[in-house]
Parts: structure tokens; sequence; C-alpha cells
């Protein structure tokens, strides 16, 4: 073994890294000193990569997942101004706060019949403590939350559809994850990242006040009190370090040490949009996205399905497969992407055709993934009445025809 003490400072780091991608190939975890070493540019990548794709071989072998969604918009009122998003808007007088029932249901309809499982609800925080437009709508049909008005359309998707809800409808209080648990199969919440630093003024969560890092993780950690099934995620590129992208994933990882119940983690690299304030903002580059998912699946471990959406990152979506994914998340056949509708979904077929051309095998899977459909307490009794009709013996989504 080398002298540590007469090695150079290129060399000392080289047996950093070795050492963190051996420990981490080995299945003995990565703490967060390795997992900053690996970050760091200088660290060469192909070994990263080559690490981070054998974990994700010897635990989820050759398998791609994907869900057969249709994108529920339920309202793009939002009381958070961030720095990067066109989803949201303000009331405009041609246009309703939120879509009726009515439509919600045509929209589910669609989906259905275009062979969707899952109904994907999208909407902004808490739009009635803000616009009195919202809460005029609410108040119309009945309601006093928009929370409350989601949890409804959830089941009236369930029941008249038989899609498989799931919402990302902001930070929740434990009575309302305990109502959208009746009627989803899934919840979600992008953490994106756990630094207050980028609520400071002119930063990218300033004017943001539901994307305080605690509010978050408190709705994070109490769903997974309750066993629901969640989805959470980075977001990458908005202004945050390597260190502070690590110090996120490792909160995401000490949630589901606790309690087990996060059933995949996003990476999604920032797209500038026109018209908001991150307009002229740099996106991450293929590399950078590779690196960090890497880091997150030796991070959060072989057991984790890591997703990536691949309508972010145009024709070159199958090297994400490089650094360790096995999911390409919700595609719809029937709605475009209303968070980056800038970014069309690619056709299931090419999807298929190009994982397997790097391969892998194409699987399409439901809203919640096999290994939590197969655990009781992760589902409410009337979501696993609709979740039978739609799985096969495997857990996947049952084969058509």
């Amino acid at each position: 073994m080398p002298d540590v003490l007469t090695t150079s400072p290129a060399a000392r780091l080289r047996m950093g890294i070795d050492a963190a991608l051996g420990q981490a190939v080995e299945g003995r975890g990565l703490g967060r000193e390795q997992a900053l070493l690996l970050m760091d540019v200088p660290a060469e990548l192909a070994p990263l990569l080559q690490a981070a794709a054998a974990v994700r071989d010897r635990h989820k072998g050759r398998t791609v997942s994907y869900s057969r969604k249709v994108f529920i918009p339920l309202t793009h009122l939002c009381r958070d101004y961030c720095g990067y998003c066109t989803f949201r808007a303000d009331p405009q007088s041609d246009r309703r706060p939120y879509m009726t029932p009515e439509e919600v249901l045509a929209v589910a309809e669609a989906g259905r019949r275009a062979g969707c499982k899952e109904a994907l609800f999208s909407l902004g925080d808490q739009p009635e403590q803000l616009f009195p437009e919202a809460r005029a709508f609410l108040h119309h049909l009945g309601f006093e939350r928009t929370l409350d008005y989601v949890a409804a359309m959830a089941e009236l998707v369930l029941q008249h559809s038989g899609l498989l809800p799931h919402c990302n409808p902001g930070v929740m209080a434990t009575q309302d994850l305990v109502r959208l648990k009746a009627s989803n199969a899934s919840l979600g919440l992008m953490l994106e990242n756990s630094s207050p630093r980028l609520l400071r003024q002119g930063g990218p969560h300033w004017k943001a006040p539901d994307k305080v890092p605690s509010l978050r993780l408190r709705t994070m950690e109490e769903a997974g009190r309750l066993r629901i099934a969640f989805t959470t995620g980075i977001l990458i590129g908005i202004g945050e370090t390597g260190e502070e992208r690590v110090d996120t994933l490792l909160a995401i990882r000490r949630l589901q040490e606790q309690y087990g119940h996060i059933q995949e983690v996003i990476v999604q690299p920032f797209r500038a949009k026109p018209d908001t304030r991150m307009a002229g903002a740099p996106e991450p580059s293929l590399q950078d996205l590779q690196r960090t998912l890497a880091v997150a699946r030796l991070i959060l471990g072989g057991e984790m399905n890591l997703q990536s959406p691949p309508n972010l990152m145009s024709e070159d979506y199958p090297r994400l497969l490089e650094a360790g994914i096995n999911d390409w998340g919700g595609i719809s056949p029937v709605t475009r992407d209303f968070i980056n509708p800038e970014a069309a979904w690619p056709q299931i077929p090419a999807l298929e055709a190009r994982t397997a051309a790097a391969g892998f095998v194409l699987r399409e899977r439901l809203a919640i993934y096999p290994e939590f459909a197969a655990r009781p307490e992760f589902l409410h009794s009337r979501v696993q009445s609709h979740l039978q009709q739609l799985q096969g013996q495997d857990g996947y989504a049952r084969m058509e025809g």
C-alpha cells in the first residue's frame, strides 16, 4: 500500500474515489464525504457510471419500467412564484381557475381508451390562499380548499374510470394525506432541494413559501408514518451546489431508512423557459445529469427505483441508462407534459425500441411499483380492488390482449 503521506494530492484523490466506488459497489453504502468526492467534476465519469450501472443491474436486472398515464392539470393557479416555472399562472378572465369535474372525467376517459392506467394530477400549491377567484370557484362547488377538491376529483376518477390516481398537490397535512390515500395508488412531492439558501431574495425559490425544505420533508415524513407509497426527487441546475445535491439525496435516504415508503426518486434537469426569471440560466449538461444520477444510485442503493424523464433529454435519453436508472416515469399517449410543454414525450414504441437497443427490456408498471403493491399496508382497500383489475401476476401492468 502506498504511503499516504508521500503520495501526491492527485493520487490521494484517486485513492479516495476508488475506495468510495468499491464500497458502494459492494453494497456497504456511501457516506457524505465519499459522495462529495464523486460529485466533484474532476472525478472521472466513466468509472462512476460503471459502478452505478453495476449496482442497478445487481438489484434490478435489465428491466426498465414506465407508467402509461394521462396528465390532469387540475389548476395552474399557485401561490408560489418559483423562478423557473411556466406551469403556474395567475387568474385569467378567459380561463376557469380549475378544471371542472366534467373536464377531469373527459380527460380520464380519453386516457382509459388509449390504454392508460395512471391519472397524474398536477396543480399549484394552495392558490385559494392568494386568489379570490380560486376561493369563489371552490365555494361554488362546495369546497373550502384546493386539497379538498383534488381529493374529490381523485375519488371521482378512481370510481368512474378505473384509472389509478397519483396526486402531486404540494405540501400536505396529516388529514390531507389520509384522505388522499383512500383514492390514490401513490402520492408525490418533489423535494427539489433541501437547502434553505435557495429561498433567498433572487433565488429560484424566492417568493415560494411552499418550497421551504422543512415543510416538504415534514410532508414526506408523515406519508411514511401513514404507509403511503411516495415519489420524490431533486431538481438540478437551479443554482444549487454539488454539496447541496448530495445533502438533498441524503435527506431522502434518511427518510427511506426510517420509513421505507419512498418508492421512486426522480432526478430532473432544469430546463430554461421564456418569460421566467431564470430564462437565461444555463441548463445542466448530459454529463452533469449522468454524474448526479450515478451518485444518486450509489447513495440510495440498488433497491431504490431511480428515474429521469426521457423527454427532457431529447434524442440523448438512452444515455441515462448508463448512469443506473431503472425507470422512465410516466409517459402519456394522450396529453402533453404540462410542466415542460416544449418537451414532447417519446412515442412508446420508439421508447421500447431504443431501450431494447441499449440492452434492456421495457415493462409497463402501474402508479405503484410492484414491490409496494405486494404489501397491503401501502394500499387502501378501495384502491386495492381497482388495482387488481390492472395488475398482472408479477405486479406489473397486465399485458393487453
